[in-house]
């Protein structure tokens, strides 16, 4: 069985510790925010760690076709264009530049 927490605080220390973001607890999960908008939402799921991160308009497209074992588009955000990652298993550096990317 995967730890899914371990994913979850990488994110959450990488997140927080970029300037002016704070953490939300917003239905029943973590969000991060920057000046009261939100650019990153953690997903757990009972099979999964997934984190939904605001994007570049046509990010999302481009990532989830490219490589749809790890990018997904997330359900409520998606059509907003928000990108879904799998955290577990994923390259640290690379959640880490999403993240910022959204931020």
């Amino acid at each position: 069985m995967i730890d899914q927490s371990e994913p979850i605080k990488r994110l959450r220390e990488f997140a927080l510790s970029l300037p002016e973001a704070h953490e939300v607890e917003a239905w029943g999960t973590p969000t991060f925010r920057v000046r009261g908008k939100m650019f990153a939402v953690v997903s757990t799921r009972a099979s999964d760690s997934d984190v939904w991160l605001k994007a570049a308009p046509g990010a999302q497209a481009h990532l989830t076709t490219a490589d749809p074992e790890r990018f997904f588009v997330p359900p409520y955000f998606g059509p907003k264009g928000w990108l879904g990652v799998h955290l577990v298993g994923a390259d640290q550096s690379e959640v880490e530049e999403l993240v910022r990317r959204a931020y």
